[in-house]
């Protein structure tokens, strides 16, 4: 009782704060954060007060029954549908950007222009749609590889919960133009300090789980949710270090200052790629692909080296987004070798994950699960050879500032991210919500391919866009002046922006599909369908014969 007494009276001390705070507000994107932290303090004193769970409405859904001397798959859960449902909100905006660069009477002053929907996209898919699946998945491998239960279940829930509270104040702040205009670090001040609270609180849990385990090892997929974890908080605080004009206001200074904030920030813009988009997916890919492929790692020894060269390698590469600037060229060349060194462990890591196939590689042809875990691992390996080939000062001086690079992140996020997450997804969900197996497998194929073909729409049609930019920009005529005008350039790139859209339109469909099948999943339902395999043809009934492969539909799932 005393303990539901004080939690009250802290739910009403943030009620009132969040009050005056809207009173004293310097401006009205100040005054609407503060007014969303007080909704979200009157409804945790409700919930508090009244001790009401408003997930037991749902229980099916958000809780399952549990062994408590078992895992703690709640948070899990919420993160998964959590991914979904950013992922949907990304994927949606990034296709109304794409679609506004090609018409852009679609942008509607003020709040859904390209300027402010472009960094709710990227937001969305990085730190919602990325982030959300990392932490979920993060839970998931440190509990069953660790065998013991999360640390302070009470602080992993707020980790769930604060942090899409950070995502809901960062998108209404990008809408509104509340924004530090950092690339991949655009929320001000105060959002800033909150993500720290609950990073910090992230980073508690997980290590936290890895003292107190049961299994003395520690495997390889948890260093890499470590140095995940651990650098993203050093990148984001140093980054993020401002001076705020007012402490009720949502404007601050940057503590950096001409190129010096310029090399912090990429620093930082680099990094997060390679500590968020890459180590902690690449924790992804050595927990999920020998589990669904039930084969062990390729090679431990070498999963290691991918790990320790990676991470000391990446934190040097951030000056190659800076060639050709005021950096001194010493750091720029300095980011240009790192980054083309950078090559050799990451194709390490990818023939590591393709390499635990071997054996099992009848599986690419009848799980489609397994086939865009390799696909991922395919896009893994291109985006690391075309990443330290744009980096040389040479193949930069055309491609920087040039929708290259554009089709250069997407073949990456789209390609590596967006299909491990796919693949990691479908893997958890019958196994989180104690189903037999998927929906459809064969929702998944339609998923692949819509995927697969929208990437290669998108991608290559920015290759295209971005080498034709590179090479009108620099073409002079005879007298020394520049043969096109910018807007020359514009109108030549209209056809590759409608195919880019095309793509991405693409991509977005084999994600409904997706929605749909973990929602049928969920629900306890299967659909009878023919099965994904080399299975025997009956002449007589002229019809293939059912036969039943465990390993395709999930049903044989290996012990944990």
């Amino acid at each position: 009782m005393e303990s539901s007494l004080t939690k009250v009276g802290l739910w009403f001390a943030l009620l009132v704060l969040s009050i005056l705070a809207v009173a004293g507000a310097q401006d009205s994107g100040f005054a609407v954060h503060m007014w969303i932290f007080a909704a979200v303090a009157f409804g945790g004193m409700w919930i508090t007060a009244a001790r009401y769970d408003p997930l037991a409405r749902v229980q099916g859904i958000f809780h399952m029954p549990t062994d408590p001397t078992r895992y703690d798959d709640d948070p899990i859960r919420w993160g998964v549908i959590a991914t979904m449902f950013w992922g949907t909100a990304g994927f949606l905006a990034g296709l109304f950007i794409a679609l506004q660069l090609a018409f852009p009477a679609l942008n509607f002053e003020p709040y859904l222009n390209f300027g402010r929907v472009r960094p709710l996209h990227t937001s969305a898919v990085i730190f919602a749609f990325g982030g959300n699946a990392l932490i979920a998945t993060s839970f998931y491998v440190v509990q069953r590889t660790c065998r013991a239960r999360l640390a302070f279940p009470a602080l992993a829930r707020f980790v769930f919960w604060g942090y899409q509270l950070f995502i809901v104040l960062a998108a209404s702040g990008y809408l509104m133009g509340v924004t530090q205009s950092r690339e991949y670090a655009e929320p001000e001040w105060y959002v800033d300090i909150w993500l720290t609270i609950v990073w910090l609180s992230y980073a508690a849990v997980f290590i936290g789980t890895i003292v107190r385990r049961h299994e003395p090892h520690i495997y390889v997929a948890n260093w890499f949710y470590l140095a995940f974890i651990l650098t993203v908080a050093m990148l984001h605080v140093v980054n993020n270090l401002a001076v705020p004009v007012s402490f009720l206001g949502s404007r601050s200074y940057s503590a950096f200052a001409g190129v010096q904030d310029a090399l912090t920030q990429w620093w930082y813009g680099h990094n997060a790629v390679g500590f968020f988009l890459t180590a902690g997916f690449l924790a992804m890919m050595y927990y999920f692909v020998p589990k669904q492929a039930e084969r062990p790692v390729y090679s431990y020894r070498l999963s290691i080296i991918h790990f320790w060269s990676l991470i000391f390698l990446y934190i040097w590469a951030g000056p190659h987004h800076l060639h050709y600037t005021a950096l001194p060229d010493w750091a720029q060349t300095l980011g240009m070798v790192f980054s083309v060194m950078l090559w050799m462990p990451s194709w390490g890591g990818m023939i590591n994950g393709l390499m635990t196939l071997n054996g099992a590689w009848d599986k690419v042809r009848t799980d489609p699960i397994i086939r865009m875990m390799v696909m991922a691992l395919a896009f893994y390996g291109m985006s690391t050879f075309e990443g330290p080939m744009l980096s040389i000062k040479s193949v930069n001086s055309l491609s920087h500032y040039t929708d290259w690079t554009i089709g250069h992140v997407h073949s990456g996020a789209l390609g590596w991210n967006g299909m491990i997450t796919f693949a990691c997804v479908y893997y958890l969900v019958p196994r989180l919500w104690k189903r037999e197996r998927l929906y459809s497998l064969r929702m998944i194929n339609w998923h692949f391919w819509l995927a697969t073909i929208g990437i290669v729409f998108y991608a290559a049609s920015m290759w295209v866009a971005g080498i034709t930019q590179g090479l009108m920009w620099r073409e002079y005529g005879a007298d020394g002046y520049l043969v096109n005008s910018f807007a020359d350039t514009v109108s030549a790139l209209h056809p590759m922006y409608l195919m880019r859209a095309f793509g991405g339109l693409l991509y977005l469909s084999g994600f409904v599909i997706m929605l749909v099948n973990v929602w049928k999943t969920i629900a306890g339902c299967i659909r009878v369908e023919v099965p994904m395999s080399d299975a025997a043809f009956d002449p007589e009934k002229d019809r293939p014969i059912a036969t039943n492969r465990a390993a395709v539909s999930g049903a044989a799932i290996p012990a944990e």
